[in-house]
């Protein structure tokens, strides 16, 4: 609250505080940099003139030694923070120099997408390549047609960013849905466009072809599932699938087709990822809980083996991935996060 405009500025962009004390790049003061100075005042303004005071101390950041020293950040600001505001392709359309300035700036995706080297610094050759996040993984979001997004269409990108749902079935959750709820939905649909002709610069912006309706009939579902559901049958399930009859097959159907508007699991996206921490997480911790219609977590219901082999049994069964799961991964995820 009482910061200058230039304390402000020195904040977000250089990872100075007030009072002089480096920040820690958790708060991405690496992407903030790239922000014109008319951003940054504007900022400014909303934060001082637009958002109640609120009186409220943060925790205190705990951190072991060496990290604990936050002068070191200097030296790490000389090698890793690239200063320098965004400068415009001249070869390339203001439309996608806008979503180049939004996914480099303001929406600083490459916090979370792109992989870091030892010293937690982004790697600047592997832009948008895909990180962890402890719990959560930060996907591929190239327009590499395997490993990236290069297999969506604008307009699928598009409506993702700006409801957390694409025709291709993907749906966002944990960090990403948070991302989508404040900030992408509420951004202007131009603004999101143009992210989407930054990420997706070769990929024609009509709309793609639908794909061919699946069955999703209630009544046959269920039959099916109860004609499945004898001593005979059950004997040659396994244990993944097993759990996911008893907990998954109801809202998404004994084939993963999705029942009642619910998203089909079949060839979902999540499903081919280079790893299956966000299947588990999205079953631990739920997605969009707190909404209506939104998938409820099982951390209390299921254990983690019962994690381990449904995430499995959906990795082999509906995505014909090889990735696998191990309990002592699930562990991890469910201690990893306060909300499993």
């Amino acid at each position: 609250g009482d910061y200058s405009l230039e304390q402000f500025s020195d904040a977000l962009r250089r990872g100075v505080r007030a009072d002089g004390r480096q920040l820690y790049p958790a708060m991405p003061y690496t992407a903030y940099a790239k922000m014109t100075d008319e951003d940054i005042e504007a900022l400014y303004a909303y934060f001082m003139h637009g958002i109640e005071p609120a009186n409220d101390a943060p925790p205190e950041t705990e951190l072991p030694f060496p990290f604990n020293l936050r002068f070191s950040m200097k030296a790490w600001n000389l090698l890793f923070l690239d200063s320098d505001p965004f400068e415009p392709d001249p070869e390339r359309s203001e439309q996608w120099n806008r979503g180049a300035y939004l996914v480099q700036g303001a929406t600083h995706c490459g916090t979370c997408h792109t992989p870091r080297n030892a010293l937690m610094a982004e790697k600047s050759s592997q832009a948008l390549a895909g990180g962890s996040l402890g719990t959560w993984y930060a996907p591929d979001i190239t327009d590499d047609p395997e490993t990236g997004i290069g297999g969506w269409s604008r307009r699928e990108l598009v409506d993702y960013l700006r409801t957390g749902h694409a025709g291709n079935g993907a749906t966002a959750a944990g960090p990403m849905l948070e991302a989508i709820d404040l900030s992408f939905s509420r951004m202007p649909e131009e603004d999101v466009e143009a992210i989407a002709v930054y990420l997706l610069p070769e990929v024609e912006s009509a709309a793609p072809a639908q794909p061919a309706p699946v069955e999703r009939d209630a009544q046959t579902n269920i039959g099916q599932l109860i004609d499945d559901d004898t001593p005979a049958a059950l004997g040659d399930i396994t244990p993944g699938e097993r759990v996911y009859r008893d907990q998954c097959a109801a809202c998404h159907a004994p084939g993963g087709q999705g029942l009642n508007g619910l998203p089909a699991l079949a060839g979902h996206p999540v499903l081919d990822k280079p790893n299956a921490d966000n299947v588990a997480m999205a079953i631990l911790v739920g997605v969009w809980p707190e909404h209506r219609q939104g998938m409820l977590g099982f951390a209390d219901e299921l254990g983690d083996q019962q994690i381990a082999d449904v995430t499995n049994h959906l990795m082999s069964e509906f995505g014909h991935s090889d990735v696998r799961i191990d309990t002592a991964r699930v562990a991890e995820l469910r201690a990893g996060d306060p909300h499993a």
